[in-house]
């Protein structure tokens, strides 16, 4: 793809995601100060030639995402900072947070945690973690380990030469001790998800 077809699918799929219909010419033109409707006309038809859109029947509204570019909307604008206390001034400009790339892929999965054991890491029972399959991790990383091949928890990982310690972050729990070879870890957490 060109650079200005990866702008116009990813306007287009910007537009989907925000109000739920595909935008028109006109739409696309503002989004990205092309005034001239012939080129994006020839570049849309090109996305479809690609296999990128698909058109559903006769109009732009029409045309849709294809399935395999459905998990761009994933990718949520990041308007700034805000405070959970006083208010402050909003901070000018936009990001994005891709949420493709942190929290999805072949190497992801999703735990949904029981217990308090991590409470004072923020992860609360009932929140929903995303964890990176590895098998390695460094001190200070939380991890799901496998005990013993049978009991699986998640717990901050510290190395201690040839044992393990899997700590809480509950000050009322004590950390577990292993030698290396009981602990298998099987990921580490890289998000934290809580429904509301």
């Amino acid at each position: 793809m060109t650079a200005l077809e990866q702008k116009i699918l990813r306007c287009i799929s910007d537009h989907v995601a925000r109000h739920r219909q595909s935008p028109t010419l006109r739409e696309i033109g503002e989004a990205l100060a092309i005034k001239s409707k012939g080129t994006l006309h020839r570049y849309v038809n090109s996305l479809v030639d690609k296999g990128e859109l698909q058109r559903r029947g006769r109009g732009w509204r029409s045309i849709s995402l294809a399935r395999k570019n459905n998990r761009s909307l994933t990718i949520l604008p990041l308007l700034g900072c805000i405070e959970a206390g006083k208010p402050i001034v909003p901070v000018p400009g936009q990001s994005e947070i891709n949420f493709s790339a942190d929290l999805l892929g072949a190497d992801r999965f999703v735990l949904k945690v029981v217990g308090q054991a991590m409470l004072e890491a923020g992860i609360l029972h009932g929140d929903l973690v995303v964890v990176r399959r590895t098998a390695s991790a460094n001190n200070g990383d939380i991890v799901v380990a496998l005990i013993d091949g049978g009991e699986v928890t998640l717990k901050r990982l510290r190395k201690h030469g040839d044992r393990i310690e899997l700590m809480p972050a509950n000050k009322r729990m004590v950390s577990l001790i292993y030698p290396t070879e009981r602990v298998h870890i099987q990921g580490v957490v890289v998000g934290l998800l809580r429904l509301y």
